[in-house]
């Protein structure tokens, strides 16, 4: 890894991301991008008169110190960090700032939301996650270690899933941990035979490059979702990490289909890592 980015908006959850990033930068020798947004409208910078660009003038600057006050942690010690204040909103604009600044990974702390606050308004996580073009790391409480030494990979062996499942095998390999592989078998229309899961993770690992479909770690968990197996799962297997691909729903789609990568990270307690699919 070379760049991690992570909002802060001075919360106890997003110093959980930023704890989290500076673990794994002094790890990997990564640098960190701290992105504080102001969510200032568009109106603040169009203004003409003059007291009003110095107001706006000084609120920049009154956020600025404040930031660099802030990130005057020890844990931050050591670590690069490049402070960068914004005036958009996080969720419309983190990625194309992750983009600009060439970041691998975007790390976020989030709370999640339930009930009808989830179903009204979702959160900045669910909408970053939906925006963004590079993995994005969802950390809910203080990470005692950066490393994962369990990492559920959670598929149904789409070939669309080939980029993510390499992805999350690259970071297996640097954070030295053991990657297992979990396919939810579904009821009704959506079950599938042993044989017929077996045939497709031994197409989908040899069209991932693996030699040795055999030695794969492999595990299928029952469940009436897959959100409920893959969490399931996961608290079984004292797993550290969850990874899924996720299609970044948007819009009606998502509104009526839904995300599951998106709901596992507001739903899950332990870390969840959402990679989009191309």
């Amino acid at each position: 890894m070379k760049k991690y980015i992570v909002p802060v908006d001075f919360s106890e959850h997003s110093e959980y991301a930023l704890k989290a990033a500076a673990k794994m930068a002094k790890d990997d020798e990564s640098e960190i991008l701290a992105l504080h947004m102001l969510e200032l409208s568009d109106s603040h910078f169009s203004a003409s008169d003059s007291q009003h660009l110095q107001e706006l003038y000084f609120c920049l600057q009154l956020a600025e110190n404040r930031f660099n006050e802030f990130l005057k942690k020890p844990y931050l010690k050591g670590v690069n960090v490049i402070p960068l204040v914004k005036h958009f909103k996080v969720f419309q604009e983190v990625n194309d700032i992750a983009e600009s600044h060439c970041a691998d990974m975007i790390i976020m702390g989030s709370h999640g939301v339930s009930g009808a606050k989830e179903f009204l308004l979702g959160s900045n996580t669910e909408k970053v996650i939906r925006h963004a073009e590079i993995p994005v790391l969802v950390v809910k409480n203080e990470l005692e270690e950066s490393n994962f030494n369990k990492i559920v990979f959670a598929t149904n062996f789409e070939l669309v899933a080939i980029e993510a499942y390499n992805m999350t095998k690259s970071f297996a390999k640097l954070w030295n941990s053991e990657l297992l592989i979990l396919y939810i078998n579904l009821p009704n229309e959506r079950f599938l035979s042993s044989e017929e899961i077996h045939r497709k993770s031994e197409i989908f690992l040899k069209s991932c490059g693996e030699t040795d479909h055999i030695k794969a770690n492999i595990h299928v968990e029952c469940g009436y979702t897959v959100e409920k197996g893959v969490l399931s799962f996961a608290d079984k297997m004292n797993a550290d990490l969850l990874v899924i691909p996720t299609h970044g729903r948007r819009g009606l789609a998502h509104f009526f289909v839904g995300s599951i990568g998106e709901d596992i990270a507001n739903h899950a307690t332990l870390p969840v890592m959402t990679i989009k699919l191309k």
